[in-house]
């Protein structure tokens, strides 16, 4: 297996961490390195932001009409596109999720290239009504430097998602991924020169959280924080920014209530089920994690979801007959053991899955079953702790309004899908949601014009479609006086008429 290495990208150049030290990213199916990582010091964010901030005064992307900047992204998503076979098969050697999945994943990326670039160049400003005598005109402005801070679980889409729309809004760019899945992240950059973004305008850091991720997020020379992760490190983040005046986006955990009522068609909302509590091996924050199903339909329910969990096809992510793949390290494939244990504990009972796999085509990878719990209570840790593995409960609920209430019982509320064939249903229950993203009779489906963010614990602000290009920027009022010079403010002694 040949080994890629990887170093820092400042001001268009690959370069070692100032102290010269590396870590490994390892397939989670062989053990094999996938890629040595030049480890980025503090120093090395202060460069990388420095490197930013010149490309950003100088004006050598900002400066360029929105038109320009548009072809550039557009140049890019023609490259991207006939890269992904090969980019997708790195994905899936950084984290472990199934070939298949990560070719479906990437063939849409191309889209936030091009989507943000059409925003870009159809953004218009405003011209309020100032009054008689003034003409007030209103344009959006890039903010500066953006830090961008990215996850392992979905590598290249979730950059994708902050990289495209600060770009395009004329912003320059710092990005940190995840130490678990660095690789395709930084060659996107790379692929972004080549199509005709100027050296500097995005700069790439690599390191571990406490260390590289810190220096990042707390730098003062960033006009915006962008970051995907876990709910405590959202809020240090966003502490620490507001404490700058910096705007942060945060997509944060979540713990996603699948709701299936009695009129839906059983292998439909089955299926439909299975998609969401297992696809990328549970590892994503809209994971269908909690199924609510009304209880006439509950039994059968939980019996055909079952049959159909068993039947899923462990095995090495990069064959085609491979439906689950491995977790993406040990460490989070013991976390989601324990939160099983401790689930059984708490009075659990595992319907499906629930032990580490002992077969011995498993025994390389960080495997854990598809895992369906029944008998969960509000009370347990399970009903409202993000696991981020391949576990699910099942629960069932009485009427409309106790599907509400169980799907609203938790500190999150980033996503949910309602399964019913009863369209004013399905549009009564959604809006008593307290969740930022609901999909009904489908789950976990996203597009660059459709906004993602979620209430409550799961995050501040959304990507995707116009709100994230307004965030991107800020408003600069220009207020013009068209008439002749009014009075002598100070010159005189009578009233004055102050408008």
């Amino acid at each position: 297996m040949t080994t890629t290495e990887v170093f820092l990208h400042v001001d268009g150049t690959d370069r070692p961490g100032a102290d010269g030290a590396s870590f490994a990213v390892v397939d989670p199916f062989s053990g094999e390195t996938v890629a040595t990582v030049a480890e980025a010091t503090p120093g090395d964010v202060d460069d990388a932001v420095a490197a930013a901030r010149r490309a950003y005064d100088d004006q050598r992307w900002r400066g360029q009409a929105p038109r320009d900047r548009a072809r550039v992204l557009n140049r890019a998503a023609g490259l991207l596109a006939a890269r992904i076979d090969d980019l997708a098969e790195l994905e899936t050697r950084q984290i472990g999720r199934p070939l298949r999945e990560m070719r479906a994943q990437l063939r849409r990326l191309p889209e936030w290239l091009e989507y943000f670039g059409a925003v870009a160049q159809t953004a218009e400003g405003t011209v309020p009504d100032f009054g008689h005598g003034h003409l007030n005109v209103v344009r959006r402005v890039p903010l500066g430097v953006a830090g961008l801070i990215t996850p392992w679980n979905h590598p290249l889409l979730i950059t994708m998602k902050k990289l495209s729309v600060a770009l395009a809004a004329g912003n320059s760019v710092v990005l940190k991924p995840s130490e678990l899945a660095p690789v395709v992240p930084g060659m996107l950059v790379t692929l972004l020169e080549e199509a005709g973004v100027p050296a500097g305008v995005v700069d790439v850091v690599h390191g571990f959280g406490r260390t590289t991720g810190r220096a990042l997020s707390e730098h003062r020379g960033l006009a915006k924080v962008d970051v995907t992760g876990g709910t405590e490190t959202g809020r240090a983040i966003a502490a620490h920014a507001g404490r700058s005046l910096i705007p942060v986006t945060a997509e944060l955990g979540g713990k996603a209530p699948v709701i299936v009522f009695d009129d839906v068609d059983l292998d439909v909302a089955v299926s439909g089920s299975l998609f969401a509590a297992f696809v990328a091996t549970g590892q994503t924050c809209v994971q269908g994690s909690r199924l609510l199903v009304a209880e006439a339909v509950h039994d059968r329910f939980v019996a055909a979801l079952v049959a159909r969990t068993d039947a899923l096809r462990l095995g090495d992510p990069m064959q085609a007959g491979t439906q689950v793949g491995p977790l993406v390290s040990e460490a989070q494939r013991d976390k989601t053991a324990r939160a099983v244990e401790r689930a059984v504990e708490q009075g659990a009972t595992v319907l499906a899955g629930g032990a580490v796999p002992t077969a011995p085509e498993l025994s390389r990878g960080w495997f854990y079953p598809p895992t369906i719990l029944g008998g969960v209570t509000s009370s347990m840790d399970i009903w409202t702790e993000e696991v981020f593995g391949p576990v699910t409960l099942v629960r069932s609920f009485t009427d409309d309004a106790d599907a509400v209430r169980l799907a609203n019982d938790a500190q999150f509320g980033l996503a949910a899908s309602v399964w019913t064939a009863d369209t004013a249903r399905a549009l009564r229950v959604s809006q008593q949601l307290e969740i930022g993203i609901v999909w009904v009779n489908d789950h976990h489906r996203i597009d660059p014009s459709s906004p993602w963010g979620g209430f409550k614990d799961s995050g501040l602000g959304s990507e995707n479609g116009l709100d994230a290009f307004h965030a991107y920027t800020r408003a600069q009022s220009v207020v013009v006086n068209t008439q002749p010079p009014g009075p002598d403010w100070f010159g005189t002694t009578s009233d004055l008429r102050y408008s």
